[in-house]
């Protein structure tokens, strides 16, 4: 899955952010590419590829983990593909 994280500001230091982000993704669930996407006005999203079973179910555990993390304004799902 893509997800599309977006931070509070410009002011937020985005590479702490992933490593926060990084520290709380639950058990089974692996972290593929993360890019970085210009938003507009200087604001920067972050784009995370996640993996994992999908035995563990949908998506709003992720979104509800990472939107708690502090920095983080809004949580997108982006794409959800099976393998």
């Amino acid at each position: 899955m893509t997800m599309k994280i977006m931070p509070d500001g410009v002011e937020v230091d985005l590479d702490n952010l992933v490593e926060q982000i990084k520290s709380v993704i639950p058990e089974g669930t692996d972290i593929g590419a993360i890019e970085r996407q210009p938003v507009a006005f200087g604001l920067i999203a972050i784009r995370m590829n996640l993996i994992r079973d999908e035995s563990l179910g949908g998506t709003d555990d992720l979104e509800e983990t990472i939107s708690a993390v502090e920095g983080v304004a809004q949580v997108e799902v982006e794409m959800v593909s099976r393998m």
